[in-house]
């Protein structure tokens, strides 16, 4: 089993949902939820959280996090957990995006024992099977197809592969979810690693990996969790979470 560090980077100042991190409409603030899921992981060792704002430590604290004080210049998570990872010893660094409280710990796990089973691969991630009722076509959907060793051929905002009148199913559309396995030395290597023309086009930052020559290894999972970017999202998670509650009898 691999050694890993999961790393949770939690910027406060989200422009959409300023504080989201620390919304706690639950009882817990978003983070916690997120750290809750991270923990349970059977291959991690230890779990971060990342950020920019003493209000984001202090509730860390409260709830037995730890945390650790990263610069508030950094332009997306990756760097700030780039950051984070300095020094660290660990076989696999996992970045697990701090806006995603429903995260399954074995959907972590899984991206964690693909990239282990993978020597050729420097990053791995996870895809699902995109729901009946989303839309290929929707951009803020981030497709993923594979090659036959289940490493990613592309990723893009448009339906891959595209659609055709005669389809038969048998190749359907995988929805790439956001949280990624690095091996540490390529994590650092990554976040120095000049802007490419796919990833600027598409608006996705996991085309540098490949742009520049290395390999991202995808596992399936069947299950995708959604992340919260809006208040109306966050309510319908505070929804769904007392639901949950109240069937386990918590």
């Amino acid at each position: 089993m691999a050694g890993a560090i999961v790393i949770i980077p939690a910027r406060y100042a989200s422009v959409r949902f300023p504080g989201k991190v620390l919304a706690d409409a639950t009882g817990s603030p978003m983070i916690q939820h997120v750290w809750e899921r991270a923990v349970k992981a059977p291959s991690v060792q230890r779990v971060l959280i990342a950020t920019d704002d003493e209000r984001v430590m202090e509730a860390c604290d409260r709830f037995g996090a730890e945390a650790v004080m990263t610069s508030p210049e950094h332009a997306n998570g990756t760097s700030r957990v780039a950051e984070a990872a300095l020094g660290l010893q660990a076989d696999i660094i996992v970045n697990v995006q701090g806006d995603e409280p429903e995260i399954s710990p074995g959907v972590i796990e899984t991206v964690i024992q693909a990239l282990a089973e993978d020597p050729k691969a420097s990053v791995s991630t996870a895809a699902a099977p995109i729901d009946r009722d989303e839309d290929p076509d929707d951009h803020n959907i981030v497709k993923v197809v594979r090659d036959l060793d289940g490493r990613a051929l592309y990723f893009s905002r448009a339906a891959i592969p595209g659609s055709r009148p005669d389809h038969d199913g048998t190749v359907g559309h995988l929805k790439h979810l956001g949280l990624y396995g690095f091996r540490p030395e390529f994590l650092q290597q990554f976040v120095q690693m000049e802007p490419t023309p796919l990833e600027q086009h598409e608006q996705l930052e996991q085309l540098r990996v490949m742009e520049h020559g290395h390999r991202i290894t995808v596992a399936v999972v069947q299950a995708a969790h959604a992340g919260i970017d809006t208040e109306a999202e966050y309510e319908s998670f505070v929804q769904r979470h007392g639901q949950s509650s109240q069937d386990s009898g918590c």
